[in-house]
């Protein structure tokens, strides 16, 4: 593992790329936004190229901060509805960034951030910040640990940890746009198989507000219980059939029969939101569909919602969470 100055941001401050490698997987990780840059993984004939959609500056970053291009997102990952939740009584404003809700944090979440960064063995990298209280309406000063640890076979174990000295609510997940024939080969939805080991689904409103109860894939478009074409049109909260568990286990896989590759995706959280990139627009060096998110959570809306897992965190607990990424080839 090395580290190597990546950039600075307007205000001076340096931004530093991570690079981990081990067992024929590559994976680069700036301190800005705790961004996954890429992730390089072999092909069924040994071809390496990244599967992971990034900009190659910290300039494509600054400039498109909406896409969350293989960003941390924090405190809350995906929408709270109408920015406002309230917790033991006590109503909280958050920063309307999606309409007239909140989204991955507000205005400046932890993609935003600028974490600090050390090594956490040989192949593993500990990343650090602290959200002080208020920060973009959220309660309580919250502590976050963050580590990305290359695991033997190449495995892509991301492991988080919290604290807090009041009540909050916390969701963290990593936003990776993950295109296995390659970040740059084009379309993703139009040929990739995914599998997702969940019979329910959040349903939405215009919004994409859970509304009412999930509801069952059976029947619908929204069915990957069997490995099936991805397709477009896609931004929705998978409710895993595992539930909440304290070890990762695996909940999806994502297969690009042309280039052979297998993306296997384990998880402690008890949610996961497909998006298809469908919101990508001109502006990108990437088109509608060339991504497809699979974002371990716990269900948007949730503060608003006690039927839905809790996202409370209080002093004296902590919050763990870990996705755990495995690659693979299939002839």
């Amino acid at each position: 593992m090395r580290s190597e100055l990546f950039d600075a941001l307007p205000d001076g401050t340096d931004v530093h790329r991570w690079i981990l490698e081990r067992d024929g997987v590559r994976v680069r990780v700036l301190t800005y936004g705790g961004i996954l840059q890429s992730v390089e993984a072999p092909d069924r004939e040994g071809a390496v190229t990244s599967v992971a959609l990034g900009f190659d500056d910290l300039a494509g970053y600054l400039a498109h901060p909406e896409p969350y291009l293989g960003a941390l997102v924090g405190r809350y990952a995906n929408r709270i509805a109408g920015g406002r939740f309230e917790l033991d009584g006590r109503p909280h404003q958050l920063a309307r960034n999606d309409g007239p809700n909140s989204l991955h944090g507000g205005e400046r979440g932890f993609d935003k951030r600028v974490w600090d960064a050390e090594p956490a063995g040989e192949h593993a990298l500990r990343l650090t910040l602290v959200s002080p209280d208020g920060e973009e309406g959220f309660p309580g000063r919250l502590a976050v640990t963050a580590t990305y640890a290359l695991e033997e076979g190449g495995v892509l174990r991301l492991s988080y940890e919290a604290v807090t000295d009041a009540p909050t609510v916390v969701n963290l997940t990593n936003h990776t746009y993950w295109n296995l024939g390659g970040a740059s080969s084009g379309s993703a939805v139009g040929g990739h198989e995914l599998r997702i080991a969940a019979g329910k689904v959040t349903a939405v409103d215009a919004h994409l507000i859970p509304a009412g109860a999930p509801q069952d894939v059976d029947g619908t478009r929204f069915d990957f219980r069997e490995s099936r074409k991805v397709g477009a049109g896609y931004d929705h909260n998978y409710v895993l059939d595992k539930g909440v568990t304290t070890a990762a286990e695996e909940i999806a896989e994502l297969h690009d029969p042309a280039s052979g590759r297998v993306l296997t995706i384990a998880t402690t959280e008890p949610g996961i939101q497909l998006y298809t990139s469908d919101g990508f627009d001109e502006t990108l060096p990437f088109a509608p569909g060339d991504g497809i998110a699979l974002e371990t959570q716990h269900f948007p809306d949730s503060p608003n919602r006690p039927d839905f897992p809790s996202t409370v965190l209080r002093p004296g607990e902590v919050y763990r969470s870990q996705t755990v990424y495995g690659f693979g080839v299939r002839a």
